[in-house]
């Protein structure tokens, strides 16, 4: 974590490149002068915006668990502002901020501070969102998105997991805390009506096709009596570890939490599930297209989820191609091993049912899956220094994806550690069809979501003091899925694979998967793909169960741009290395490629390849 000190010394060290300070004595010639100026003036822009910025995000500080004191005060009993001025005013914010910082002259910052400037810049954009397209919201973790309500995200599902697993409860102060945060989600629900009635109101309607789920999840929601509810019973649990409570004490706030959901929060979401039941002219239409402005709003996804200068129309066709390559590696496992009959998607469909390859659909065949997983953690972390000579000292855990929401999530995600590691990572994975989840897949889905996927990228980018928390935080979506699809690659050549030809199936399936991504993303959000033709792509191409595959169509229309980053970011990396190898030869040493990559952190990709480049030349000497 970064120090308690003020945060200004973390990021003047980013921006000095850790060189000691320039004194102001006739022995120091002025551009020295001139380069501390500007370094301070820089690193008082940016302390300041972080401050601001934060100040925005207490969900945010309370993901990551940072000190009060480094964003201006205690924030576990606050929530965002989630109105139409309140995201408005975030992103005058950031735009705001990111003329201050043009303002800053790069000539005068050595090479680190510049490379700094350049990062954050990309940050503060990626916050302040499409310019001229009003509708939505902005995520701290998926910049702007369309739909401030939908099945999949939105603060009306991010916040109550975020307060169920992530907000600490450990002293009375922090359970108070927690039930002024619960009051605080009815006036935060409302404010997602009006935002939502807002959008509406320009014509930005949520499409009819994700209404059904999204009304799943109101009624997952509201379906257990108060007192049994997630949000009181999760509250009660941390409760009984709170050494300093007694139990009178802890019933009473139990009980407050319990009144908070019957007389607040039932009612709140109550009115935001009629809203969406209700909403007139909901979008038959399934891409983004067919909403106001929305081409325009697809090719600054495009940029900034997608990371590439590449229009829809290429992307599509690198997705075909690379479809096409997958495919014929999977056509020729499945002859290998018996499998010859029906196309590579039919062959899967029918491996998938096996019963050699399922789990009991049970209590029991959940928790074996789940312990399965924490071994295939242990063996591959064992291997792990063969490739990687820095890995993280925070701890991952494995955990089911809570039944409430599990209809309109994606087969597996991550959350990360607290900024000083008392938190672990969590690899969550979706258990809602366990027919769905064949053990042949589960490998590759560890590696990409656990270890050496998200967790070492995001635990070991957390774990730079030396960034600022903009950065210790970015959310470059090319990036941080391209390293974990690129982490799957990296688990066959620990040999993870080995005497596995199943498991290699799943692996090249999984990387199909994000494959067809690109193709249905750019099919749905500029070819004017329906959904239904959507799902009928991915089922008979990848062989995925129907399940998946109709919760992941269903992301991308909620998530515009989202699923671009993960082959375009992999592809990058691959191009990278392969290149770096050519280069260097026996010169090339993956492990100190894997600390270039990672230990700088997130950031955009053409940053990575001129980084790259320049650590070839070096290396050359």
């Amino acid at each position: 974590m970064l120090p308690k000190s003020l945060l200004a010394s973390a990021i003047i060290m980013a921006l000095v490149g850790c060189q000691p300070s320039t004194v102001d004595t006739p022995q120091s010639p002025g551009p020295k002068v001139t380069q501390q100026a500007q370094s301070n003036a820089a690193h008082q822009l940016i302390e300041q915006h972080t401050l601001a910025f934060m100040a925005l995000q207490p969900a945010l500080s309370t993901m990551l668990d940072v000190p009060p004191e480094q964003v201006g005060g205690p924030y576990n009993h606050r929530l965002p502002d989630y109105s139409p001025s309140g995201m408005q005013a975030l992103q005058k914010l950031m735009r705001n901020s990111l003329k201050e910082l043009e303002k800053v002259g790069k000539g005068d910052l050595d090479d680190a501070g510049q490379q700094h400037l350049a990062i954050v810049k990309v940050i503060e954009e990626y916050f302040a969102g499409h310019e001229k397209f009003q509708a939505g919201y902005i995520d701290t973790w998926a910049g702007h998105l369309p739909y401030i309500i939908n099945q999949i995200s939105g603060p009306l599902i991010d916040i109550p997991k975020l307060m169920q697993v992530q907000q600490s409860v450990t002293t009375e102060q922090e359970a108070n805390d927690y039930l002024e945060r619960l009051r605080a989600l009815e006036g935060m629900t409302y404010q997602v009506i009006d935002k939502f009635k807002a959008d509406v109101a320009q014509g930005v309607v949520l499409p009819a096709n994700l209404i059904p789920g999204t009304l799943t999840y109101f009624d997952n929601f509201l379906s257990p009596p108060p007192a049994e509810h997630p949000l009181v019973t999760t509250f009660a649990e941390r409760l009984n570890n709170i050494s300093e409570l007694g139990g009178k004490k802890r019933k009473n706030l139990t009980r407050q939490a319990t009144e908070l959901l019957e007389q607040k929060i039932y009612p709140a979401y109550t009115k935001a599930r009629k809203t969406v039941e209700q909403v007139p002219n909901a979008r038959e239409a399934d891409g983004i297209w067919s909403q106001p402005k929305g081409d325009q709003f697809y090719r600054h996804a495009i940029q900034y989820l997608g990371d590439t200068d590449l229009d829809a129309d290429a992307i599509h066709q690198v997705g075909l191609d690379e479809v096409a390559r997958i495919s014929a590696e999977m056509d020729s496992i499945l002859d290998a091993n018996g499998y010859t009959e029906g196309s590579v998607g039919e062959r899967m469909v029918a491996l998938a049912k096996e019963e050699r390859f399922l789990y009991e659909d049970s209590d029991e065949g959940r928790a074996k899956l789940l312990d399965d997983l924490n071994i295939e953690i242990d063996k591959i972390m064992a291997k792990a220094p063969e490739l990687y000579a820095t890995m993280p000292t925070q701890a991952v855990e494995v955990r089911r994806i809570p039944p409430v929401s599990e209809k309109g999530e994606a087969g597996g995600f991550y959350t990360p550690p607290s900024l000083d590691g008392s938190r672990p990572g969590i690899y969550w994975i979706n258990l809602r069809d366990m027919a769905a989840v064949p053990s042949f897949g589960l490998k590759t889905l560890t590696y990409h979501e656990a270890v050496p996927g998200h967790h070492f990228q995001i635990a070991l980018n957390m774990a730079q003091e030396d960034i600022g928390l903009l950065r210790q935080n970015a959310p470059f979506n090319a990036f941080a899925e391209g390293w974990a699809l690129y982490s799957e690659l990296t688990a066959k050549e620990m040999g993870m694979y080995v005497d596995d030809p199943f498991g290699d199936l799943g692996r090249l399936q999984a990387e199909l998967y994000r494959a067809v991504r690109l193709v249905v993303d750019t099919g749905l959000h500029h070819k004017r793909w329906t959904r239904g033709q959507a799902i009928e792509y991915f089922h008979t191409t990848t062989g995925t169960s129907m399940t998946d595959v109709v919760a992941e169509v269903e992301r991308y229309m909620a998530w515009p741009g989202q699923a671009l980053g993960y082959k375009l970011g992999m592809l990058k990396l691959v191009e990278l290395r392969d290149m770096a190898k050519e280069e260097l030869g026996d010169k090339f040493d993956i492990r100190a490629f894997h600390d270039l990559i990672l230990l700088p952190g997130a950031r955009p990709m053409s940053l990575v390849a001129e980084e790259v480049k320049d650590w070839v030349k070096q290396q050359k000497g």
